[in-house]
């Protein structure tokens, strides 16, 4: 039926749909490498060490500046929907109060909790106002009378 040239733009049009099904994998934050990790000594490496091996951390624990956090996460998603996580860790690095290195532990996408977010809102004081009151509420409610005139400045001497 399809001539020749139909048949190419045919196989053209189902390689270009399939092609949009593929996933895009995203990376973000630092997927830190264990072999890089496992150069990290408790008791000989330091803040320096860990610095040039990982790089700056992902964040410092809030209330103590003595634990360094790496966190990474892979994911791909596929047109519309959720996104499913390919790859997920925290290099979680403690230092003693000298900057050497007291514990590094990894932790997987088996430790990770799932947080549910509130979707409260917080009370407004005033009116609920439509499109239309916003749009037109001003309408007449304008002063047409100058009032006072506004006070000239002295014009500079030549």
């Amino acid at each position: 039926m399809l001539g020749r040239n139909g048949q190419i733009l045919a196989a053209a049009a189902v390689a270009l749909a399939l092609g949009a099904c593929t996933g895009r994998v995203d990376t973000r934050g630092n997927l830190a490498d264990p072999e890089v990790v496992s150069q990290i000594t408790p008791g000989e490496s330091t803040r320096g060490t860990v610095e040039d091996l990982l790089g700056s951390p992902t964040t410092v624990a809030t209330f103590n500046d003595q634990t360094w956090y790496y966190i990474g996460r892979k994911t791909e998603k596929f047109a519309f929907f959720e996104p499913e996580v390919l790859e997920q860790q925290v290099v979680a690095v403690h230092f003693d109060p000298d900057g050497v290195v007291d514990d590094v532990k990894i932790y997987g996408p088996e430790a990770a909790r799932e947080i549910e977010l509130v979707d409260r809102t917080t009370p407004t004081a005033g009116q609920e106002l439509s499109v239309l009151q916003q749009l037109f509420g001003n309408l007449g409610r304008f002063n047409t009378d100058e009032g006072p005139a506004a006070p000239r400045l002295p014009s500079p001497v030549p």
